[in-house]
This record gives structure tokens, C-alpha cells and sequence, in this order.
């Protein structure tokens, strides 16, 4: 089986990763283990992810893999060179298996080694090293790699560039192998082997841009015998010609290969037993033995009868398949070794107790047929003790009774041959062996005395193996103290304290076993968590998944943005005519949109809707936290602007809104995590969405026009601004007199924001929004002072100064008139008299002489002191001032750049046409193909995770309601999966036929476990909550109004709360 790249894997992995990943940032490096690493790129709608497994393989992945929880030193060293750095190179080294990574324009550059032990080394653009995964030292006769050396390209394979194939280096290649005398090595095991490999062993040493299999497969196409040796090839100038042709070939496949931008790949398989050709390629995957890969088709496994191929389109995703395939087999097989072993160790202790119990069962029969057979022969047990104690008395030794007893028993005595030996007396104790009935008369007679034992011993030794085998008699100790009822008795007692142990045995094995069963359950799951999840492929994700987004109970898609860019990229990529943009007078509201459907713009959005798309704007804000329930608005889509009155500016992610708000009743606050499926084409067709159609309804009753009609006419209000940004101080550059004014104005009740900018813009009043746009044309000349300005940390310092000159008026004041002064101040007493002195004493020094005294006591380094202090101060106001010419210029684009773009939307929506890219239309509608609860024969393709207002939910099969509390999201949204996860192992749970719409299918269960918690977690758009759950995992039956039933919690039933 192939384990890692050749040189030509290399190129062609080198020139797709080139195609696929340039231009990207690298977002985030991994340990996979201690020498597999992944990265991740992205770009905004591009994210890909690569594997490096160091010294056998590189390549894009579609598989999620478990990651280590904390990073090693080598990646973290990594993350701080490289994390956000750009991709602008890959590339291979020369002809090795060298690719090198650059970031940056060559800022850091990365080399991925895969030859020999393999090797992953990070350097400047200076090639000194700045970390590297293995060290090398000169000992192992290669070149030193250490921290602070330099990474050396020189000697890498055709580093300068390969040079031509010609005839001349065909000849010299074969002549230095030749000289070697690798054709002559033809002794020994081998020589047959070596001799048909010398060729290619030859072409690979000298000519090591084509590797042996390329080469092979050359020879092959062109009919060229690979068993000849060297020398035969340089004697004949035909053969010559012939091999250089080959090489050509594989010239030619290489540049086939490399000329676009992405490579078909093979897969060469083995075949097992019960494969079928027809078998599609998902499903030949568990029949198949993947053997080998390569850019190419090989020719010499064409007519192989094992072997299979596989093509892909792409290297990468060849390459992918590959190592996942053998990577996913292994991790499934160890999955399923330390399940059965824990199946294994349940099954041993249920035997263990089902063996104490019948060992204790076994005894009592036992000890119940000794004390029978004790009764039934009493007066033979009397009579053997008797003769026994009757020795014993005699003062005989113990061995002689032994002795004696064995001779009766061959003269078959009676008393003798129920005696077992050896005799336990220093125990005082015999074995007795007593048929469970009574003994016969006829017994006696079979007594023979000393003359007959000769006569008898023959036939005795004929009858002994027949009496042996049918022996039936049972083994009893006998107490030699104790009378024959006594040891009967004794017996009795045994069985009775067998019988209550068994009985306690019983009573405490299901006890035993359930704790047993549960410690081992325990230690599967601490050991499947120590492995790696099983590889599933990556979900990509849809367009509107970056927002908060849900689609409401009426099929209508709500998108919310997370933050002020995000608000930016919904007004104005998504906002279209006929849209709503719903919002809230709180801190921290969400801006959100309702998307109408493009083909009926003019449709009113219903008011189910509205409401659920105004309680997720109040969920987002300061009220969750506060529990405090309050009020959102709508407005229409041609109510929203970005253009600011005169004298103002607006920051990111705020907006004008012009016209009347209309507002919704108060939000509950609660909220609700669910699964949504995709489901098929075929399969959409079961699914209607409840959208309103009716394009007269928009202009029908008067009731309709007032919920959802816009209100623009004569009357119409103010423009009146979005304070979505309230909390931020900086973002508005205004005076100290200007936001006392303002403070002045500022009602303490939030929702009262729309009397304040009604007073604040009382002058635009009458005018309508068409000349407010034109007025925002700006001018090159500079901005006058009065004019609000963008302004950062360095500039509040300047205007607030700025702001503190107080207004010219006819009156100075104390501190004016002072200021106003020209010349010293007056000197104090006895300082005239000392200056009158010193200005005699140096009436006749010049210049030049008092500079020399200065600097010869020391004096003149204060001025010099000063003179640079002077110097520092000029050069940062003169740091200001261009600071400040920049962000006035900076603000005077953005303003112009505005005023074009709502002067272009305005147009366009007053035509009634929309401003979509090409494709945007089809994106717009593909939440169409999302279900909350799929119906029998749908085709479950993924699983989305949503977070939507309870109200919005009433139809989905996994649900859980969230409340306002402290437990913290992502341990909530563990707790969540976790219990649907485990419903999935309860009885009756899961439905294999895929039928009942109420229980859990295997297709939604596989989904549900190929869910990362920390990959869902930020789907939920607030921080702290409560989770409320039933007892199951699905609400299906929630949704119908019956308690305490159903698979996902409907908020009814127990109630949990962190």
C-alpha cells in the first residue's frame, strides 16, 4: 500500500494547493497528533482546510477532524508567524519532495519535507530557521536543521532548474550505470528481480524528474521492454531512440497533467469478494481495498483482473479520499474493538452471576442427597464408624487401618468396600461412598474368607472394571464423633445456609450487575472520548448562516446582523424593495431585514412575521439580560438610509430612517434552538411554504394598509435616526456645547428616541428625501470648522480643547484682558537694582563671548534642552494637523461615496429594479429547501442548527426553549446535543424504517453526531440562558398541545435550569 507522496505527486499536490489556496489567510493551525497537523484558509465565501501529515502526505481535506484541545509549541510558534498571514506562493522545490509555503510576499516561508523521516520548517524571508518540527544533526549523515541555522535550497534536486532531456544526458545516465555495475549484480535470490529493475533503477538515479511508476508506465505505452539491461540499450542506437521516445511520453503526461488547473486522479483498488462493476463509487468504498494512487492511469494495471480504478476530479480531492478511507476504517475498527470489549466484560460478570447462583443451586441438591443417603443406610455407616473407632481404640497405627481396610476390601467385605481411602483421621474424618437406596440381603453373601481370596482374586480383578463403571455411589465425609443422624443433620444445615445465600445472592445480583454495567458503560465512554471522532465530511455553509438569521412560521427568510459591519452588508446587499427592516429603541438591538420574496415585491409581510422578526431585535439587545420585555418597530425598505442631515455623520452599522415607525407589541423574551433540515429537490415538492401572494392585498382594506402599508404622504415625519450605535461615545465628533445641548434634549425613556430626532432634525421637516440626498453632494474644498468630522482617540483631545475657546462677545473678561498683555510682567522688589548691576558688568561682551561662558559653566544646556523640547512639540502638532487633513479627507469620501450609492438606490427603487448580482436571485430562494420537520420519503441531505423565536418553531421535530438566565450558551448547547445524542441509544427512540414523523431517524441521528459543539455554539445570538426540555428529544408531539410527550421539549413538563 502506498504510504506517502512521490515527486510527482508532489508537483501536481504543489500546483493545485497553488490554484486553490493563493490569496487566502491562513485563519487557524492545528494538532491533529504529534506529526499531523491541519490548517485552515479563508477568505470571505472560500474557506479550505489542509492536512499535513509530516514526511508522507499534504492535501485540501473535506472531513472534520478532531483537534487536540490545547496547541503544542511548534503550533503555537506557528499560529504567532503565520495566523492572518496571506498565501501568495506554492510551489515544489526543483524536482524534490520539498513544497514550500509562502506568506506574505515572502515575508515567512513554510517547508514541507517528504522524504526520509520527514520535516515541517518555518524561516523569514532570509531562510534562517525560526522553528522546525524535528531537529537533524550531522551524525545521521544529513544536513543540520536547528533554530538559527540557515535552510539551504542549493542542493535540492534541480533547485537551478532541469535541465533539457536529451540524448546525450540519456546515454550519460546510462553509461554512470554501467560504470556502477548495477547490470552486473545477477547472483544470489534476486538476480532475476534486479536484473529487470536495472533500467528504471538506472533512469531513476540520473533522471529524477520522472519517478520509477511514470517511468514504467512510459515503457509500457510505448512498447518498450523494461528487461533489458543498460549496456544492451547504449550497444544499439535503435533501442536508444526507442527508450528516449518513452522518456518523451512521460514528458508529455507530466505536462499534461500540470496544464490545467485541476488533475484527474486514480485510485488503483483491490477487489474483495462479492464486488459488483456496477457498484457506484460511495458504496464500492466498504468493498474495495485501496492500494495504491496516482495523477495518472497506470498502463501495467490494466489488465490486472484484482485491481480496480477509481478516477476523481482533482489530485486533492484523490489523494483525500485515500488516506481518509484507511484513516476512517481504522478509527471505526477501534471504535467498534472497545465497544465490543465493553460488551464482552457485561456478558462476563451477567455469567459470573449466573454461576455463583447455580454453584450455590448445585450445592444444596448436593448436601440434600448426602443427608438422604445417610438416612437411607444408617445401620451401614453405624457399623463402618464402629469398625473404624473400634481400631482406632486398639491403639492401631493410622497406616495399618489403612492397610487392613484395603485387604477387606478385596476380600469385598461389606463394612470395607463403602470405606473410601485414604482415610482423613487426622481430621476425624472417613469418606464413606453410600447408594442413595437401601443395600440388598444379598450383599453378605458375597463375604469370602482367607482360603478363598487366592481363588477369587481373578474373578475379583475381571468384575472390578465393571463395577467401576457403573459406580453411582456418592462420596460422604462422615464425622467419627458424631452419630450417623448427627452427620445427616449437619448436612441439612449446609443445604439450609446454601439456600439463604442463594436467596441473598439473588436478591443482590441485578443490584450488582446494573452497577457493574454501569462502571463499564462509564469506561466506554471515558475511552471513546479519548479517541478520535469518526471523519465526517465538512458542512458548507449557506449564504445567510454568517447573520442570525430564521425562517419565520410563514416561510419568509429574517436576517440579523451580529455587529456594525454586518448591519453595513444587510442594508446594503439585501435590503430590496419590498423588504422590512425591523429594529428597537434599546442598547445593543439588532438591526434585522425580512426578505420578501423577489418575485412579489409588493406583498405585505404577514404579521406572525413581523413579530417573531421583532422579538429576535429585542433578544439581541441589553433587555435579555435585564428580563425587561419592550417594543420593536418596522419600517419599509425605502424608510432606510444612509444619508446623514447637514452637519452630521452616521457610523457603521447606523441609519436614517425617515417617515413614521411602526411599532410592534411588546417581545417575549424567549427564544428557541432547533434543527433544521435540507432536504432535496425531489423532495421540496411536499413542503409548501405559507407565503402571501396576493399582490392586491397590498393595497386592499384599510386594515391591511395600515399594518403593513407603508406610510408615506403630506404628513409625513422627520427623518428620525437609528441609535443603534448609542453606546458608543466616540462615534459622533461634536462639541462640549453641542452635547449639553443634546443632553438637554435626551428623554430618559428609550423608547421616546423618535421625539428626539424629530427635534433634532426639525429643519428638514418639509423637505422631501430626494433634495436631502442631492444636498449630500461634497466638495473638494476643506470642510469648515462648524462641520462634524470623523475622529479618533488622537483628535477628541483637539476639539475638545478646540471646544473650550469660549464665543466672541463685546465683554472681556479678567483672564482675557490678561492674556491680551504684551511684554514682561513687572519685576518683584530688588530685582531691578540686581539687573541694573549684571548689565554693567557686561556692557562690553559680545555675543559670542557670552555663549562661550555658558557652555564653559555649564549654563547653555538648558536652552539646548528646551530647543528640543520645542522641536518635539512642533513635530506632533504638526503629526496632528496631518492626522487631522487625513480623516477629513477620509470623511469627505465616505460622504461622497454615500450620497452616489443612495442616489443609485433611490433610482432604483422608485423603477422597481434591484440591484442583484448575477446568481443572486437563485441564492435568494435556496432556503426554500430547509424543513424544521422532514415527511416520509424526503431526502435528508444536511443538518442546519437555528436559533429563532419559540414562535417561530411550532413545526420543528428537534427543539429546545431557551429563557433569559445564567447558564452560559455553549454549555447550554452541550447540554442540548448531548441529550438528543443520548436518545438515540433509549428503546423505542429511533425508527429504522424512517416512517414515523415523531421518532428519530438514523439519517437525522447520523447527522446529529457529526455536530461539533463548538462549531453551533455561536448560532445562539445571546449570551446567558436557561434551557427548558422535556423528557425527550424531538417536539413533534409538543407542537400538538400534549404534555410531556415528544422527542424535543415544548417548554411543558420538567424544567431545568443552570
Amino acid at each position: 500500500m502506498k504510504q506517502r507522496f512521490s515527486s510527482l505527486d508532489v508537483k501536481v499536490i504543489a500546483h493545485e494547493l497553488s490554484n486553490a489556496l493563493v490569496t487566502l489567510r491562513v485563519s487557524n493551525i492545528y494538532d491533529l497528533s504529534s506529526k499531523i497537523f491541519l490548517i485552515k484558509f479563508a477568505k470571505p465565501e472560500n474557506k479550505q482546510q489542509i492536512v499535513i501529515d509530516s514526511g508522507f502526505r499534504c492535501h485540501l481535506t473535506q472531513f472534520s477532524r478532531a483537534t487536540a484541545a490545547a496547541p503544542s509549541v511548534f503550533v503555537a510558534k506557528l499560529r504567532k508567524c503565520l495566523k492572518t498571514r496571506r498565501v501568495t506562493s506554492i510551489a515544489q522545490v526543483g524536482t524534490d519532495r520539498i513544497i514550500e509555503f509562502q506568506f506574505s510576499d515572502g515575508q515567512y516561508r513554510l517547508f514541507l519535507e517528504f522524504y526520509a523521516g520527514g520535516n515541517i520548517i518555518l524561516t523569514d524571508k532570509d531562510l534562517k530557521i525560526l522553528a522546525l518540527l524535528r531537529i537533524v544533526s550531522e551524525e545521521k549523515g544529513e544536513e543540520e536543521q536547528r533554530v538559527g541555522l540557515t535552510y539551504s535550497l542549493e542542493n535540492r534536486q534541480n533547485y537551478g532548474g532541469i535541465p533539457p532531456l536529451t540524448k546525450e544526458r540519456l546515454q550519460n545516465a546510462l553509461q554512470k550505470a554501467v560504470d556502477r555495475g548495477d547490470e552486473g549484480l545477477t547472483a544470489g535470490k534476486k538476480s532475476k528481480k534486479k536484473a529487470a529493475d536495472a533500467l528504471r533503477r538506472a533512469l531513476a538515479v540520473s533522471i529524477t524528474e520522472f519517478p520509477p511508476m511514470l517511468v514504467d508506465h512510459a515503457l509500457q505505452v510505448m512498447e518498450f521492454d523494461s528487461a533489458l539491461k543498460p549496456a544492451d540499450v547504449l550497444q544499439s542506437e535503435a533501442l536508444l531512440d526507442h527508450l528516449m521516445r518513452s522518456l518523451k511520453e512521460a514528458q508529455r503526461v507530466i505536462q499534461e497533467i500540470t496544464s490545467s488547473d485541476v488533475a484527474k486522479g486514480y485510485i488503483i483498488a483491490k477487489k474483495r469478494d462479492g464486488y459488483d462493476e456496477v457498484l457506484k463509487t460511495e458504496e464500492a468504498r466498504n468493498i474495495l481495498i485501496y492500494d495504491d494512487f496516482h495523477p495518472f492511469r497506470p498502463r501495467q494495471f490494466e489488465n490486472d483482473p484484482t485491481s480496480v480504478f477509481l478516477e476523481f476530479d482533482g489530485f486533492n480531492k484523490t489523494v483525500d479520499e485515500f488516506f481518509s478511507s484507511i484513516e476512517g476504517q481504522k478509527l471505526e475498527s477501534r471504535l467498534q474493538e472497545r465497544e465490543l470489549t465493553a460488551k464482552k466484560k457485561i456478558e462476563a460478570a451477567r455469567l459470573d452471576q449466573a454461576k455463583r447462583l447455580g454453584g450455590l443451586k448445585e450445592v444444596q441438591t448436593m448436601n440434600e442427597r448426602k443427608a438422604a443417603a445417610l438416612e437411607t443406610n444408617v445401620e451401614r455407616v453405624q457399623e463402618a464408624m464402629d469398625a473404624v473407632n473400634g481400631l482406632i481404640a486398639q491403639a492401631m497405627d493410622w497406616v495399618e487401618i489403612g492397610k487392613l481396610i484395603e485387604m477387606e476390601q478385596k476380600r469385598n467385605n461389606p463394612v470395607a468396600s463403602i470405606i473410601k481411602l485414604p482415610l482423613k483421621l487426622e481430621e476425624n474424618t472417613i469418606t464413606l461412598l453410600l447408594d442413595e437406596e437401601e443395600f440388598g440381603d444379598d450383599d453378605e453373601s458375597a463375604y469370602e474368607t482367607d482360603s478363598d481370596v487366592s481363588d477369587s482374586e481373578d474373578e475379583g480383578a475381571k468384575k472390578e472394571p465393571k463395577q467401576k463403571t457403573v459406580d453411582t455411589r456418592l462420596t460422604i465425609d462422615i464425622n467419627l464423633g458424631l452419630s450417623p443422624w448427627a452427620n445427616a443433620r449437619d448436612y441439612y444445615d449446609q443445604r439450609r445456609s446454601a439456600a439463604e445465600k442463594e436467596q441473598k445472592t439473588l436478591q443482590s445480583s441485578t443490584k450488582a450487575l446494573k452497577s457493574q454495567g454501569a462502571k463499564i458503560a462509564h469506561d466506554l465512554k471515558k475511552g471513546l472520548k479519548q479517541e478520535k471522532a469518526i471523519l465526517r465530511p465538512v458542512r458548507k455553509q449557506m449564504w445567510f448562516e454568517k447573520f442570525s438569521w430564521f425562517i419565520s412560521s410563514d416561510g419568509y427568510l429574517v436576517l440579523a446582523g451580529k455587529d456594525s459591519q454586518q448591519n453595513e452588508m444587510l442594508y446594503k446587499k439585501y435590503l430590496k424593495k419590498g423588504d422590512v427592516y425591523v429594529h428597537a429603541d434599546i442598547h445593543g438591538a439588532a438591526s434585522v431585514v425580512i426578505r420578501n420574496n423577489p418575485k412579489t415585491p409588493d406583498s405585505p409581510i404577514p404579521p406572525s412575521t413581523l413579530s417573531q422578526a421583532g422579538s429576535l431585535a429585542v433578544a439581541c439587545s441589553s433587555a435579555w439580560d435585564s428580563k425587561a420585555g419592550m417594543s420593536a418597530w418596522w419600517v419599509n425598505a425605502d424608510q432606510v438610509s444612509k444619508s446623514a442631515p447637514t452637519g452630521e455623520f452616521l457610523p457603521a452599522g447606523s441609519f436614517m430612517i425617515r417617515g413614521k415607525k411602526n411599532f410592534l407589541p411588546p417581545a417575549v423574551l424567549l427564544l428557541g434552538f432547533g434543527v433544521m433540515f435540507k432536504i432535496s429537490e425531489e423532495s421540496k415538492a411536499r413542503h409548501v411554504k405559507h407565503r402571501i401572494q396576493d399582490d392586491d392585498s397590498a393595497v386592499g382594506p384599510s386594515g391591511v394598509q395600515s399594518t403593513v402599508g407603508s406610510v408615506v404622504g403630506e404628513e409625513q415625519e422627520a427623518p428620525e435616526m437609528d441609535e443603534d450605535q448609542r453606546s458608543m461615545p466616540d462615534d459622533n465628533d461634536e462639541s462640549d456645547a453641542e452635547e449639553e445641548e443634546e443632553e438637554k434634549q435626551t428623554p430618559s425613556n428609550p423608547l421616546q428616541t423618535q421625539q428626539q430626532s424629530e427635534n433634532i432634525n426639525s429643519d428638514h421637516e418639509d423637505e422631501p428625501p430626494a433634495e436631502r440626498v442631492s444636498q449630500l453632494q461634497v466638495e473638494d474644498t476643506p470642510v469648515p470648522p462648524q462641520e462634524p468630522e470623523i475622529q479618533d482617540n488622537e483628535s477628541e483631545s483637539d476639539s475638545e480643547d478646540d471646544s473650550q475657546i469660549p464665543r466672541s462677545s463685546g465683554i472681556q473678561t479678567p483672564s482675557q484682558q490678561a492674556s491680551t498683555k504684551k511684554g514682561p510682567a513687572p519685576a518683584k522688589r530688588g530685582k531691578k537694582g540686581k539687573a541694573k548691576k549684571i548689565a554693567t558688568k557686561y556692557k562690553d561682551q559680545d555675543e559670542e563671548d557670552r555663549l562661550a561662558a555658558q557652555q564653559l559653566i555649564g549654563a547653555a544646556a538648558g536652552l539646548e534642552k528646551a530647543r528640543a523640547e520645542a522641536e518635539a512639540k512642533a513635530a506632533r502638532e504638526a503629526e496632528l494637523a496631518f492626522q487631522k487633513e487625513r480623516r477629513r479627507a477620509q470623511h469627505q469620501r465616505t460622504q461622497k461615496e454615500t450620497a452616489e450609492h443612495e442616489e443609485i438606490r433611490r433610482m432604483m427603487l422608485e423603477k422597481g429594479q434591484e440591484v442583484l448580482d448575477e446568481g443572486e436571485e437563485e441564492k435568494m430562494t435556496t432556503f426554500e429547501a430547509l424543513v424544521g420537520m422532514p415527511l416520509k420519503g424526503d431526502e435528508i441531505l444536511e443538518a442546519i442548527p437555528v436559533c429563532a423565536p419559540w414562535a417561530a418553531m411550532a413545526k420543528f421535530k428537534y427543539k429546545a426553549k431557551l429563557q433569559p438566565g445564567t447558564q452560559k450558551k455553549g454549555k447550554a448547547v452541550k447540554e442540548i446535543l448531548g441529550r438528543w445524542v443520548a436518545d438515540t441509544g433509549a428503546k423505542g427512540k429511533v425508527d429504522e424504517t424512517s416512517t414515523d414523523s415523531e421518532r428519530m431517524w438514523p439519517r437525522e441521528v447520523e447527522l446529529l453526531k457529526g455536530w461539533k459543539v463548538e462549531e453551533i455554539t455561536n448560532t445562539v445570538p445571546v449570551g446567558k440562558v436557561r434551557v427548558m426540555m422535556a423528557g425527550g428529544s424531538a417536539g413533534a408531539a409538543a407542537s400538538k398541545g400534549q404534555q410531556n410527550k415528544g422527542k424535543g421539549g415544548s417548554g411543558k413538563g420538567s424544567k431545568k435550569q443552570r
